[in-house]
């Protein structure tokens, strides 16, 4: 599309700017709280939240705080809630047996969530450093992440998830091939409803350090995630990886961290017309934070334009640990 534009005097673009009203009436996007996922942290216990220091404002719940977040979410309009879990490093292990376990942390918040809030979609986590002795999101074998075992332990795991009642899996582990593995083996097992939000462009990126803290992954990881997450440097990649899992059966797609690659949403948006999503990460929210509690932002004005910025980049929706105030201002 070539813009038609009179030579000034006869167009002065300036016109529609002149009012919040004709601001209102010619703007091109907006967010609502449709658009939101919000990202909760579980953990064991009960009636119990711990800070995350390098996280302003956000906790690790325990399960019954979690169904209250939860309550709290379906009351603001916020149709999805995804968990991430804090595991006791005593439990993890090498193989990783405890994340295909029904009755793991995780599950037990599904479960409980979907009891006592029906109508919000739960969205997982399907990566196994939660639960990895060595923080991977795939089995470490003599220093390598090996493939196509850690996508057997990741297929158990969706199958758990969705047994549990998790209306959205979202495997954030990068591997070869698991999209296919997981679609096969839930058609298999009756869980053909369940829905994929596939991370198909997940980079190895440095704002990732507070999520690692949250879930209990940082002083666990051994060596980085290169080999498996994507090259910051590379877009053409996260086309070929797109096309790949919805071959395999994703629903939706997501780029992940998503304002430092707002370019690989529009050209994925353009490219397929699925579904597309961004997680706003970890470290995108706690510099938005640690500014504005400098006074070095307006924090406020910060988070509404960011979120709008996906949008405007082609975005169907968006993980943030912002989702509650934003649905909070938008509800008046």
């Amino acid at each position: 599309m070539t813009p038609i534009v009179a030579p000034t005097p006869m167009s002065r673009l300036r016109r529609l700017r002149r009012t919040a009203s004709l601001r209102a009436l010619a703007q091109e996007n907006a967010i609502g709280v449709d658009d939101l996922i919000w990202p909760v942290f579980v953990m064991e216990g009960e009636d119990a939240s711990q800070p995350i220091p390098s996280m302003p404002d956000v906790e690790r719940l325990t399960v019954d705080r979690v169904v209250t977040a939860a309550k709290e979410a379906a009351s603001l309009g916020i149709p999805a809630i995804c968990l991430f879990p804090y595991i006791d490093p005593a439990i993890k292990t090498e193989a990783c047996e405890e994340v295909w376990d029904e009755n793991n942390l995780s599950n037990r918040a599904t479960r409980a969530i979907k009891e006592a809030v029906p109508e919000i979609a739960v969205m997982t986590d399907v990566a196994l450093d939660p639960y990895n002795a060595n923080g991977h999101d795939g089995i470490v074998r003599d220093g390598v992440i090996v493939n196509d075992e850690s996508v057997e332990a990741l297929v158990k795991m969706a199958v758990a998830q969705a047994k549990a009642g998790a209306d959205i899996l979202g495997p954030s582990d990068m591997m070869d091939g698991r999209i296919g593995a997981m679609r096969q083996a839930l058609e298999a097992e009756g869980y053909q409803d369940t829905a994929i939000l596939s991370y198909a462009a997940k980079y190895a990126s440095a704002f990732y350090g507070p999520f690692r803290d949250a879930v209990g992954a940082s002083g666990a990881l051994v060596g980085d995630k290169k080999t498996y997450q994507m090259n910051p440097a590379n877009s053409d990649e996260a086309l070929r990886l797109v096309a790949r899992d919805l071959q395999e059966g994703a629903d939706m797609v997501m780029v992940k961290p998503g304002l430092p690659y707002l370019d690989i949403c529009r050209r994925v948006k353009d490219q397929f017309g699925a579904p597309t999503y961004a997680y706003q990460v970890s470290g995108e929210y706690s510099m938005i934070m640690g500014a504005g509690a400098n006074g070095w932002i307006d924090d406020q004005a910060v988070m509404l334009e960011s979120l709008i910025a996906f949008k405007r980049a082609g975005c169907d929706g968006i993980l943030t640990y912002f989702a509650p105030r934003v649905a909070k201002l938008l509800n008046g």
